[in-house]
Order: structure tokens, then C-alpha cells, then sequence
């Protein structure tokens, strides 16, 4: 068990249970979902299907309301319940034996739950699922790639919904924003509009989910008054009739106290996340400067304390932790194997004028993560150059803690990104950052991550003229014999072709998976929530919302930047080998070549050490990557961009790569977001942020950045001044996005080998942290392998 510093008994109870509770998979809303398609599906206009579906899950599914809670509501049947989505991916029996004998991210599978879905899911759902209409749909090309580990693809499991709330919700109710859209109906004009019947059925389909939720919310309230008739405990009989009444008024009215705020929120999430089984996990976004006005009110009033608004955050904070991402098997577990849903909470940054955001609310949630010491949900820090420092070395102190949390973002290069995406200054300066590190408009943009793209197996393909060599098979196109490449510009130029022929085959296929969700799998209560899907009468997964993005995200670019500064340094600029001798030696993964292998790995100029010789190298290849991908249109008006970040994919696209000239042996892992290969960075941290900065990160939708410290470095108040330093000074140089683990490798050595013993250890991953002990040795390998700086 994970022990955090609470101080609180009623919040200590409640983290104490959801860390304790053992995943487990439920099977109702499966049920529930089979029910109402049996019910309705060809009766009704799809978007109407998806609401009548939603209504009977906000009708049906169980109320769970856990002793002590204050604020209530579960996706599954309990804490660390998690259900299924059969209408995307309807896992087989053998799936679920997967699930639950693996040893890493299990969830416990009883009997009775795969007789269900063996006798009552899979016959149904078998050819229905999005997962089997989509993997109908793809090319040969593209299950070529996609098995050879080329990409990946994200909606092959999980929806898009990678999207954040802004503060309407607050401002809102659910039978206003009803009013709003049956307005909205009324005013079609199906004498001119071709499209008023498609948008009467999405306007009609959101109409029946708003009700939906206000349903659900009072179901709570019922529930929370059938508990109080039996409670013997004065004080929470109050506390459970307290719920009740709060239940009964949001989310259908506007929330007037910061705790009625705080319920609003976790409906609407519910709502969100019960719906579909979205890529990420809805987010509450800027939650400091959306709730600071009912928190100063509360506070005026004598309604709220200090200590009672930490404790309302608190149980806030459990109810994330509450709800594990849904069970991922295959290639999308490889490439996110953790419990993890990727709510991300804001905090700082600045408010709607581009003023500083900092509140005494933004302190607080830091507190909250310094105290509850839980995995979810994910937090950040928006830095601005409009921020105090005395916020900054706040959150150090946090990070100091050792795990991981918060990351820290550059509120300013957010802001310029999302400038230069088209989006206007008022919307940009509404949003933030949201899973790992993805910036988007929040309440007012689709942005979907579509799946990984390995640049280092495409650099492995081009070196044999468009064969893999795991698999012999001729997935690339014929770019050269790269013998007689005279330079590295040709080298580069025939990977550039090769990146074009992958990207092509990769968005050829997202084009007809976006067309499928589209035109079956719309997200109606989603889309009452975000600008401007009511205003267009159309779905959020059809292009409703003001902006949509589709993002591609690079993987490996330091390990790519360091193959080609081996290439050019050492065969065509010393001449110590020729191509064909390289090729020679990565055949034979460096065996009886240890000497050149110790050549590639400390006589090569590396990325990450402002070493001009590769980080040039890294921003050509950066470059090509962009020019390929970003500014594409797809079929309902988004736009493809790119980011550079890998989840845990990094391990798994390392697995499928032989040998590379980096030094790097068969199978290994590939170097993680933009930081540089594990121990490949000498000259401290400084020199890597500078190597870092020489790519253009105002053009990405967000650039994960890792670093690794021993603790000693930040043990006293001059550490977390530097670290502040540290922070600031790569801001300035345009920096997107830096995160920090405090731990030495021997601490994670000794995990390792005695992990009941490390059962409380949390480290950065990627961009999320995780117990040590829930990771693959391979993963844990690869975070001890990283660069441990001894100092600033």
C-alpha cells in the first residue's frame, strides 16, 4: 500500500481504499449497451441510438455511493471497477484470461463475467465492433505496418475524446444547455439546409442525454436518501442527505458552492468517460482558475474553511483514482501499459485577460499532491513568465517529493502554439495542456491522437532499400541501395521518401477510421459540452467542435538523431567503415564487434549535449517528420499536426528494431519523447535543454522532455532554486514541456529486487507516473538506464 502524509481521517479512508481495492473488470455496462441496441438499433437515426443507449446506462447502471465519500459517483460498480465498451473492442474469452492472469495491469475476471460475454456480448457484438469494422477497412499495406510495428493506432480500442472541459459547465446546467439546443432545433430550416435533417437527429440525440445525466445525478440523491433512512450515525445521515440535496441540483442547474462545483464536474466527467471509452480521459482543464470564484465566495461567506475545501478536494482527488483505464490488450497495451486514464489537471498559468493565473487555490491543489501521493489524476503546472517564482519553486518542492508530479509546461510557448494552429487569442488563452503533453482549446476542440510513428524502424527500412528485416517483407518502397549513398543528405532524402510512403498509408487508414466513428460511434453527450457542436448541429466525432486536430506523434527522435550522427561521423565524414561494414556489424547485433559498438557509444557526437554536429542532425530529422505530416486535411475538417511524445511506446517500438548505430543492441528501447538517449547526455543538464531547444517545439502540439536527478541535487532551498532556474531559462528558449524524476538508480536497483519492499515507489514514465512496480523490467530497465545528473 501506497501511504500518503493525509491528515484528514475521512480522505485517509477513502485514498486507503482506492489504493487497496484490487482492479477489477465489470461486465454491466457491456450488458447495458447489448440491451438497448437489441432494443433500438434500426429503429432510430444513429446519433439517436448512441443517446437512447446513454439513457439507459444513466438509468440502469449501479449506484455507488462508498462510506464516508462527500463527493459520489463510480464508472464501474466500485472503486477500481472498470467496464467495457463492446461496440468498440469486443474482447474475446481469451482476452479476458489475458486481462487477468497477466502479472503487470491485471483486472480480475470472475466466471460469471466471461459466460456473458462469451453467451450474451460476443455473439452480438462479433462484426459490429468499431475495432472489427476498422481492421475490415485497413489495406494490406497498412496490417503490414501496423503488425511490423511501424505505427500504431490508438482508435483500435479506445474512441477519440481527447478533449478537456472549460469553465461553461460551471456556469451552466444541464436544462439550460437543453434550452439552448431545443432552441437550436427549432430554428432548422429544412426549406435550405441540406444537412437540417442530420443535424435535427444530433440535436435530438443531445437532447435526451442532457436529460440523461440530470437523471443519473438523481438517481445519486435517491440513493444517497435510501442510505440516510437506514444510517444510525448522526453526523452522516446529514452528510448523505447533504449529498442528496446536492444531487438533486446539479448538474441540471448551475452550481452555486465550490462543492456543488466540484460534483458538477465528476457527473459531467462520468458522463463522458461512461459514454465512450475515450483516448484520453476527460479533463477537468484549468480546475484552479474555473473554481477559484466559488472557493473565494465559499471562503467570504464563512460556508467554506480551509480545511474543509481541502478535504472536499481530498475525496475529489479518490474519485480519479477510482476509475483505472479500461483494460487494453496487444499492440495498445504495449504502447500504454498502465492503469492510468490521463486526467490532467491545470494549475497556474493565466487567466481569459493573459493575466497571471496564480491563486491561493493553484497552492492548494499543490498541497493536495503533495498529500495524497496517488496516481491519479495526473497534474501539471502552467508556467508563465507572468507567474511569480515563489509558484514555481512551490512546485518544485512537490516534484522534490520524488514522484513526478506535476510536470511543468510553458504557458507562453502554449499559448504561441496554439496561436499558430489558427485559434483566436481569447480561445488560445483558455487552454492548456492535456494528457501527456497535448495542447488544445479547451471546451472547444476535437484533438485526437491517432497512434504513434517509429522513426527508427522507418531509418532501419531505409537502410535496406524498404525491406524489414524481422519480418523479409517489403513494406517500404525502393529508395537506393544505401552502399552507394554518398552522403548523409542521400540518406536522408531516401528516408525522407520512405516517411512519405508511411505517413500516407498511416493517414489513408485514420481518414476511414475517422469516417467510421463519424457515421457510427458519435459521442452526443460529449458534444454538449464542447463549442461549437449545438451551434453546428453536428458531433463532436464529426468534425462539431470550433477546432479539430488529428495529431501523429514522432517516437525515438533522439535515438534517430544519434544513428545518423554515427553514419555521417563515422562513415562519410572519418571513413573508419563503409555503409556496407556498418550494415555488417548491425546484422550481427555487434557480436565479436564490441569495439565499434564502443565507438558508436562514446566516439560520436550525441544529441542532448549542444553539440551542434547531431542536434543538427535531429532538427533535419524533425523537419522531415513535420513537412510530411502537419497541415493535412482529413474527411470531416481536421487538420493532421504532429507531437513528439511516446507513452511506454518507445519499449515496444525498440522491441521490433534490430540493431541501430548508436550503439543500441537488438530489441532495446529507443529513446523516450525528446530527451536524449538513456545516458547518451554528458555535459549536465543545461547542455540538454539547449540541444532540446534547437527544435522547433512552437510548431508541435506538445514535446515531452525528461529528466532524471538524485535527490540530492534538490535537497535544500538552493536546489529548488536552480531547478527554478533550470525551468525558466529552457522556457525561455522556447521549451514546451519538462518533467523530472527525483530517484537514483540505486534505489531503483534495489526495487528491482525487492519490490515488496518498494511498493510505494512512484516514477515518471513518460508523460504520467506510475508505481515502479506495476512497469515491465524492460520499462524499469529503461528509466534506470536514463542520465541521473548529480547536479545543476
Amino acid at each position: 500500500m501506497s501511504t500518503g502524509k493525509v491528515t484528514n481521517p475521512r480522505v485517509q479512508k477513502l485514498r486507503e481504499q482506492s489504493v487497496n481495492a484490487v482492479p477489477r473488470l465489470s461486465i454491466e455496462r457491456a450488458q447495458l449497451v447489448t440491451e438497448a441496441y437489441q432494443n433500438y438499433a434500426g429503429t432510430v437515426s444513429v446519433p439517436v441510438l448512441r443517446a437512447l443507449t446513454f439513457k439507459h446506462l444513466m438509468e440502469n447502471k449501479t449506484i455507488c455511493i462508498n462510506d464516508g465519500e462527500l463527493i459520489v459517483g463510480e464508472r464501474g460498480t466500485g472503486p477500481q471497477e472498470a467496464p467495457t465498451y463492446p461496440e468498440l473492442c469486443c474482447h474475446t474469452v481469451e482476452d479476458f484470461d489475458v486481462v487477468d492472469k497477466r502479472e503487470k495491469i491485471f483486472f480480475r475476471v470472475d466466471e460469471e463475467t466471461k459466460r456473458v460475454q462469451r453467451e450474451e456480448i460476443i455473439p452480438f457484438w462479433k462484426g459490429k465492433a468499431i475495432r472489427d469494422l476498422l481492421m475490415e477497412q485497413m489495406t494490406p499495406a497498412w496490417k503490414d505496418c501496423y503488425e511490423a510495428g511501424i505505427f500504431t493506432e490508438f482508435m483500435e480500442q479506445r474512441a477519440p475524446g481527447h478533449t478537456v472541459a472549460d469553465g461553461k459547465i460551471y456556469h451552466i446546467g444541464f436544462l439550460e444547455f437543453k434550452a439552448m439546443i431545443e432552441k437550436r432545433l427549432a430554428g432548422l430550416d429544412f426549406g435550405q439546409d441540406p444537412e437540417a435533417y442530420d443535424k435535427q437527429e444530433q440535436l435530438k440525440a443531445m437532447v435526451i442525454c442532457c436529460d440523461a445525466l440530470i437523471t443519473y445525478a438523481r438517481r445519486h440523491a435517491d440513493k444517497a436518501r435510501e442510505l440516510a433512512a437506514k444510517e444510525q450515525n448522526s453526523v452522516r445521515k446529514q452528510e448523505l442527505l447533504k449529498i442528496a440535496e446536492i444531487c438533486e441540483y446539479v448538474p441540471a442547474h448551475a452550481p452555486r458552492t465550490f462543492r456543488e462545483a466540484l460534483q458538477t464536474y465528476w457527473f459531467v466527467h462520468l458522463g463522458v468517460i461512461t459514454e465512450l471509452n475515450t483516448w484520453d480521459s476527460f479533463c477537468p482543464g484549468k480546475l484552479d482558475i474555473h473554481l477559484y470564484p466559488f472557493y473565494a465566495r465559499d471562503l467570504e461567506s464563512g460556508f467554506l474553511t480551509q480545511d474543509y475545501a481541502k478535504e472536499l478536494l481530498g475525496c475529489f482527488w479518490v474519485k480519479f483514482n477510482n476509475q483505472p483505464a479500461p483494460p487494453k490488450v496487444g499492440i495498445t497495451l504495449q504502447e500504454s501499459a498502465t492503469y492510468t486514464d490521463f486526467c490532467n489537471i491545470n494549475i497556474g498559468g493565466i487567466n481569459p485577460d493573459g493575466s497571471n493565473g496564480v491563486n491561493d487555490l493553484s497552492y492548494l491543489l499543490l498541497d493536495m499532491i503533495q498529500e495524497m501521493k496517488i496516481l491519479q489524476p495526473s497534474t501539471n503546472v502552467q508556467i508563465s513568465r507572468k507567474n511569480p517564482d515563489q509558484f514555481v519553486i512551490r512546485a518544485a518542492e512537490v516534484i522534490r517529493e520524488g514522484m513526478g508530479f506535476p510536470s511543468v509546461f510553458n504557458t507562453d510557448a502554449v499559448l504561441e502554439e496554439l496561436l499558430r494552429q489558427g485559434k483566436s487569442l481569447e480561445d488560445a488563452r483558455g487552454g492548456g495542456t492535456s494528457g501527456c503533453v497535448e495542447v488544445g482549446c479547451f471546451g472547444k476542440e476535437a484533438y485526437t491522437l491517432t497512434g504513434y510513428l517509429n522513426l527508427v524502424k522507418i531509418l532501419e527500412i531505409t537502410l535496406h532499400n524498404g525491406i524489414d528485416q524481422r519480418t523479409g517483407k517489403m513494406l517500404g518502397i525502393e529508395t537506393g541501395d544505401p552502399t552507394t549513398f554518398a552522403s548523409l543528405d542521400e540518406l536522408l532524402a531516401a528516408f525522407k521518401k520512405q516517411v512519405e510512403h508511411f505517413v500516407n498509408i498511416k493517414i489513408r487508414g485514420n481518414n476511414v477510421i475517422e469516417v467510421l466513428y463519424a457515421k457510427y460511434m458519435p459521442a452526443p453527450f460529449m458534444s454538449v459540452v464542447i463549442e461549437d457542436c449545438i451551434t453546428n448541429g453536428k458531433d463532436y466525432n464529426a468534425g462539431g467542435a470550433r477546432y479539430n486536430s488529428r495529431y501523429i506523434q514522432g517516437v525515438g527522435i533522439g535515438s534517430i538523431a544519434d544513428c545518423l550522427s554515427a553514419i555521417e561521423y563515422h562513415v562519410y565524414d572519418k571513413k573508419r567503415m563503409s555503409m556496407s561494414e556498418l550494415l555488417n556489424v548491425l546484422k550481427a547485433n555487434f557480436e565479436s564487434h564490441e569495439i565499434v559498438r564502443q565507438l558508436f557509444l562514446n566516439k560520436t557526437p550525441k544529441y542532448g549535449n549542444d553539440d551542434d554536429y547531431a542536434d543538427t542532425i535531429m532538427t533535419k530529422v524533425f523537419e522531415i517528420f513535420y513537412e510530411i505530416v502537419n497541415g493535412r486535411k482529413t474527411p470531416t475538417g481536421s487538420t493532421y499536426r504532429i507531437e513528439m511524445l511516446p507513452t511506454t511506446c518507445h519499449v515496444y517500438f525498440g522491441s521490433v528494431i534490430g540493431a541501430t548505430p548508436d550503439g543500441r543492441k537488438a530489441g532495446r528501447p529507443l529513446s523516450e519523447g525528446i530527451s536524449p538517449v538513456q545516458g547518451a547526455d554528458k555535459n549536465g543538464p543545461t547542455a540538454v535543454i539547449k540541444s532540446a531547444a534547437k527544435m522547433d517545439q512552437l510548431r508541435t502540439g506538445g514535446a515531452l522532455l525528461n529528466q532524471k536527478f538524485s535527490p540530492s541535487v534538490v535537497a535544500d532551498e538552493d536546489g529548488l532554486r536552480k531547478m527554478k532556474d533550470l525551468i525558466r531559462a529552457y522556457f525561455k528558449l522556447d521549451g514546451h514541456h519538462v518533467q523530472f524524476n527525483i530517484v537514483d538508480a540505486v534505489s531503483l536497483r534495489k526495487a528491482q529486487q525487492n519490490p515488496d519492499e518498494y511498493s510505494n515507489l512512484i516514477v515518471r514514465v513518460a508523460g504520467y507516473s506510475d508505481y515502479f512496480n506495476n512497469l515491465t523490467k524492460a520499462l524499469q530497465d529503461e528509466i534506470i538506464e536514463r542520465t541521473e545528473h548529480q547536479s545543476f
